[in-house]
Order: C-alpha cells, then structure tokens, then sequence
C-alpha cells in the first residue's frame, strides 16, 4: 500500500474501527462505500493532506481492518452515524467535513440529519440526498426491477456473501471496471442489477476494462479474505428499517453541501440528483465528465480538484 498512511486503530465507543491518517488543519473525514474501504481514498488522501486538512479515511464497521458484528441491526443508519460521531470523540474533533461515496454517501447525509452539530460540510460523491420514498424502498425496486435486483437478493441471509467469497479476485473484477457502452447497458436493461448471477453464471471479466492495478487489487482481495462479505451486505439489509428511521427526521440539511457525480455512473446517474436544492439550500454540484462510478480511480484529479477548491472557498484556512 504505497503512499497510503500507516493502520492507527481507534475505540469508537465500543467498536474498534481502521483509520488512516495524513495532514494537519481542519479534518475531512472520508467515508467508502460498496465493497470498498478506506484504501478507496488512496489517491485523495494525499491532495487533501498537501492542501492543509486532515485527511481521515476509516474502514466503517464491518470492512477491513475494522470490526465486523455479524448481528444485521448493528448496520442499520442510526449505528452508523453514531459510529463517526464517536469516532470525532475519540479523537477530540467538535466537527469535522465528511465526504461519502456510494454506500459512503447514504451515511453522511444522514450524519448532517442525525448529528447536525458534528458536521461542518458535507461532500457526497455520486450519491444524492433525497427524502424518503413514500413507500418501503425494498418494495419500490422489487416492484420497478423484479426479484434479481441485488437489493433484493441481498436480503437472504448468508448466501450472497458465500457466494462472493467462493472467488474474491474474480468478483473485485467484475465490479471495478470501466463503465459498459451506452448500447450494452440497454441490452441488459434489469439484468445489469443482477451482480449475483452476473457473478454466478456471467463471462470472465473483461480485463482491458479494468481500473484498479494488480496491487491495488490485491488490497481489497486481502481485505476481504479478512472481513468477509458480511458487514457490507448488511448495510442493505437495513434498507428498509433506515427508511422507518429517517422517515421521521427533518430532510433539509442545513449545512454547506457539495454533490460531485460522474456522467456515466449508470446506477447512480446525474439525473438522481435532481431537486436536491429543494432540501439543501447551501448546495453547489457538479458532473466529472467520461467518469463512471468508481470516480476515485477513475478520476482522481478531477474529484481532488473539485473537493479541494470546494473547500479552500468554503472554510479558507480558518478551523472547521
């Protein structure tokens, strides 16, 4: 893991979570989605760092180095907010920005929501904030994609991580790579969403569309033949008992807001993040263009140029 900061374990009140630290200055606490970790944030935790914050990438709960219960609860968005809240405690930060991706994002979102006093900015990469639906969101997709939707296989117990974990190398190929041609995710419509039988009964994966060298994909292979599959499948497992939580909470985010997606992110496209004015009155947005959705890898320098102009404009070299 060259040029990536050293393991620094930190007890967030009960839960040992993987951090991994650079810089001085205001914290920018980087938040990866699914199935990432913290080595996601390799490429902008050095930008941020030389540009005067601190730069503070963790694997969350249940990936990596982290802990990882097997108890499904422990994963639903009122744990894990209350996991980056503790982990600010114990490492006596008031506030901090957080920057989510993917899974990352549908967190600190919701942490601005849940922890507003903790949040000084919120980034979210490729993931919008949006109210909750009017009905249970499991419903809503099995109802527009049918029963192979992996939010909806997901939700049987132990069998998409057994699957996944049957060949780890071949499934971190077939999830990082560039994005297919318009033409081709037309072809699959709905198939494109079923990552089990993709995996299960697809080609090999293509490697000329890979994004992630040999090495970097030795990382996530190790890191998962640690973890498992577990804990992140548990995150869509509480799809809908995040829905009941939040379905309660005030959906206007009052804090400073910036959304950067990608132009060809498929499943979370620029048009998902349409009307999030409407609840985040201090929002600026931005679209990297000929970015699918691993824009970390894709396009870093793109994405560090974003976050840290962002930034510099939004908090200059005052404190967080």
């Amino acid at each position: 893991m060259r040029n990536f900061p050293e393991l620094r374990f930190v007890d967030a009140g009960g839960v040992r979570l993987a951090t991994y630290q650079a810089g001085d200055g205001p914290p920018v606490i980087l938040v990866h989605g699914w199935p990432e970790i913290a080595y996601s944030w390799k490429n902008q935790i050095s930008a941020l760092a030389e540009a005067g914050y601190r730069a503070i990438a963790l694997d969350l709960k249940g990936f990596g180095r982290s802990d990882a219960p097997k108890d499904k609860a422990l994963y639903d968005i009122r744990h894990m907010t209350d996991d980056l809240a503790r982990l600010l405690d114990a490492l006596s930060i008031d506030r901090a920005v957080f920057c989510g991706h993917d899974w990352g994002g549908a967190i600190v979102w919701p942490m601005a929501q849940l922890h507003a006093n903790r949040v000084a900015g919120i980034i979210g990469v490729c993931t919008p904030h949006r109210p909750p639906p009017p009905a249970p969101p499991l419903a809503i997709i099995e109802k527009r994609f049918g029963p192979k939707h992996y939010f909806i296989q997901f939700q049987t117990a132990n069998e998409p991580e057994a699957l996944f974990a049957s060949d780890i190398e071949r499934f971190f190929r077939l999830m990082f790579r560039r994005p297919a041609r318009a033409a081709d995710m037309e072809r699959l419509g709905v198939r494109l969403f079923d990552l089990v039988g993709r995996f299960r009964d697809g080609p090999p994966p293509d490697s000329a569309s890979a994004i992630l060298s040999d090495a970097d994909l030795r990382v996530y292979i190790d890191a998962y033949q640690r973890s498992g599959f577990h804990g992140g499948i548990n995150l869509y497992r509480n799809v809908n008992r995040n829905w009941e939580i939040m379905r309660a909470v005030d959906p206007v985010i009052v804090r400073p807001s910036l959304w950067i997606g990608a132009s060809n992110d498929f499943f979370l496209p620029p048009a998902s993040a349409d009307g999030m004015e409407a609840f985040i009155p201090d929002l600026e947005k931005a679209v990297i263009e000929a970015c699918g959705h691993w824009v970390m890898w894709e396009q870093p320098e793109a994405l560090n140029a974003l976050i840290v102009d962002w930034l510099a404009r939004r908090y200059k070299a005052s404190k967080i």
